[in-house]
């Protein structure tokens, strides 16, 4: 868990992110699970956005690729929401310093 002001700093920090992925029509499966978890390993803040024609809410989706990723929800707001996740303590952590406050 995040505390509020770890969390607000994330979100300070996905403010600058471009969305990596949309998220359409098709079913949130085990192809886009694994991508965004491949991105997450790598950036560790990932930017997602829902597109209107989507059968998921933005917060749903942002549940469900959490859950499945094993990330946190940093945020969610209109159509786009910030997913986060702390490489091992043994990796360099691009974060780490936000989250030391």
């Amino acid at each position: 868990m995040l505390t509020s002001k770890q969390r607000a700093a994330l979100r300070g920090a996905a403010n600058r992110l471009e969305p990596a992925f949309q998220l359409g029509k098709g079913k949130i499966d085990q192809t886009l699970i694994t991508a965004v978890g491949d991105c997450l390993a790598k950036r560790e803040l990932v930017k997602l956005s829902v597109l209107e024609t989507s059968a998921y809410t933005p917060r749903q989706a942002a549940d469900l690729l959490a859950d499945a990723t094993g990330a946190v929800c940093v945020q969610v707001i209109g159509r786009r929401f910030v997913l986060f996740r702390q490489k091992p303590k043994n990796e360099e952590s691009a974060y780490a310093a936000l989250l030391a406050r």
